[in-house]
């Protein structure tokens, strides 16, 4: 019964997944074809959800980076960022490695039918105005306009009328300001404005006291939404099931599907996991088990961003890392560390490629792999953002963007797995550098009133007001009492918050041995 409490929303969340494919099979059954009205109908309640938690997402951001990063040492900061930014950059460049070998090897494109595919005219782009595009994201003129819209500049025809023989480079530049949130502009901000509070000691105090409070309530709001998660995922999900036709897409793409699907698994699944396991020396497949909710929470809405609440209590409160490194980095890596992206623009500019009969260079290769990178950290964590991106990529090796068409069929479930991906891969990263950073972190202060830790098993309703509990009774507890009666021990005793955090992420089985040598206590 215990665990059944404890894993409540992990089960509701998968099952959810489950029951909103079922409901659109069912719904399918009944009806054949679904108008874009009736559609909308049965995804309004997912619509409802999304909307919550896009809604949370920069103030969520914004105050936890802020009070995260002006609560730490400047030296601390330094090394959380390197070390996290070195393992992001790290496993991009091991996700497109192995998108673009499996591509090669498999040569999904050579066995594919292109089918009827109308050909979309996406706007004109160079490689090297995406990349400045990038810079110019990270220092926005307005934070108001930035939480509003994102910049890109677009290319226009300088002949009347459009001479389509005329050069990319001789096109007309505009800016254009489209709708979304320049996640990347805040993100950079909040890491300045962290940085300077933290500089400027006491006097900085005030200011960041607000941003606790703002992370606080935030928190809440939070975790009032992510209860309804399950609800949303199911309409979600079906809405979906819905819109596609799933037989011709196996038909016509299903060895480029396998291959990238094979790939996400590979990475998300085997090479992650190691690499955690080899640097933390423990069970990943623990760790990706806590992680459940928020991967179940990525599949459904297809988006790292708004996976955000959800993967940063996830970590917090089931894998117990401190929220100093997970404040800090999660919201850096749902801008930038996007693993299952970076493989999914390699293959499938390969897979297009091979499509098309175009044969391709080592030299290409390698630049296919360098914007790949480039584009990867340039999506925005919303759903099938790589589309965009993917332009981008398949102007690299000359391929015009309308090819794209060729892979929309199957975007929109693979980016369900990519996504699933970038949230894992974000996770593992912040296991990993609280590891490498934990003996720093316990030597500084902890403020406990910012990072009060609230276990899902403190809720466990006190049946007596005076028991003895001893070491031994403690040792031949199974884990989950374990857990419940440290948590009511360290209250009554009022050991420090840090103490406990630091007690709850030990690996040892045997919690009797982080209690003090008076084993005797009031609970």
């Amino acid at each position: 019964m215990g665990c059944m409490s404890q894993n409540l929303l992990t089960l509701l969340q998968v099952g959810a997944v489950v029951i909103g494919v079922g409901l659109g099979f069912s719904l399918k059954a009944v009806k054949n074809t679904w108008s874009e009205r009736d559609t909308s109908y049965v995804k309004f309640g997912g619509e409802l959800f999304l909307n919550m938690l896009k809604g949370l997402i920069i103030p969520l951001i914004m105050s936890t980076m802020i009070s995260a990063i002006g609560s730490l040492d400047i030296t601390l900061s330094r090394m959380i960022g390197w070390r996290g930014l070195t393992y992001y950059m790290f496993t991009t460049f091991i996700a497109i490695a192995l998108g673009i070998i499996l591509t090669v090897s498999i040569q999904p494109g050579r066995f594919s039918d292109k089918g009827n595919v109308k050909m979309q005219s996406p706007d004109p782009t160079l490689v090297e105005d995406t990349l400045l595009d990038l810079i110019r994201t990270m220092f926005p003129p307005n934070l108001v306009q930035a939480a509003l819209s994102r910049y890109r500049t677009t290319l226009v025809n300088p002949a009347t009328p459009p001479d389509p023989s005329i050069p990319l480079d001789r096109y007309k530049m505009v800016g254009k300001w489209e709708s979304g949130t320049n996640m990347m502009g805040l993100v950079v901000f909040s890491i300045a404005l962290g940085i300077a509070l933290s500089t400027i000691g006491p006097r900085g105090k005030p200011v960041l006291d607000v941003f606790k409070s703002l992370a606080d309530a935030t928190t809440v709001l939070t975790t009032w939404a992510i209860w309804m998660s399950p609800i949303g995922v199911v309409f979600l999900v079906a809405s979906e099931v819905l819109q596609r036709d799933f037989m011709s897409v196996i038909t016509s793409l299903g060895l480029y599907f396998s291959t990238v699907l094979g790939g996400l698994m590979i990475h998300g699944f085997v090479l992650l996991p190691l690499l955690y396991f080899i640097l933390t020396r423990r069970s990943p497949f623990k760790f990706i088990g806590n992680m459940l909710p928020a991967l179940a929470m990525a599949f459904g809405s297809s988006s790292s961003v708004a996976t955000l609440p959800v993967t940063m209590k996830c970590l917090e409160e089931s894998n117990y890392i401190d929220p100093r490194v997970s404040r800090f980095l999660l919201p850096i890596g749902a801008t930038i560390n996007m693993d299952g992206t970076a493989l999914y623009e390699a293959a499938a500019a390969l897979f297009i490629a091979q499509l098309v009969g175009a044969s391709l260079s080592i030299g290409e290769i390698i630049a296919v792999a360098i914007t790949a990178t480039a584009a990867s950290i340039g999506a925005a964590g919303i759903p099938q953002a790589g589309l965009v991106t993917m332009v981008m990529v398949l102007n690299t090796v000359g391929l015009p963007g309308e090819y794209i068409s060729y892979i929309v069929p199957v975007d929109w479930l693979l980016d369900r797995f990519r996504t699933t991906v970038n949230v894992l891969g974000d996770s593992f990263g912040c296991g990993i550098v609280d590891k490498m950073c934990r003996e720093q972190l316990e030597k500084l202060p902890f403020d406990e009133e910012k990072f009060e830790y609230v276990h899902s098993l403190s809720s466990i309703k006190e049946t007596t007001s005076s028991a003895q509990v001893s070491s031994d009774d403690l040792a031949n507890k199974g884990d989950d009492e374990n857990q419940a009666l440290q948590h009511r021990i360290a209250l009554k005793r009022n050991v420090s918050k840090r103490d406990y955090y630091t007690t709850k992420r030990s690996s040892h089985s045997d919690l009797s041995t982080n209690l003090p040598e008076n084993s005797t206590f009031q609970v």
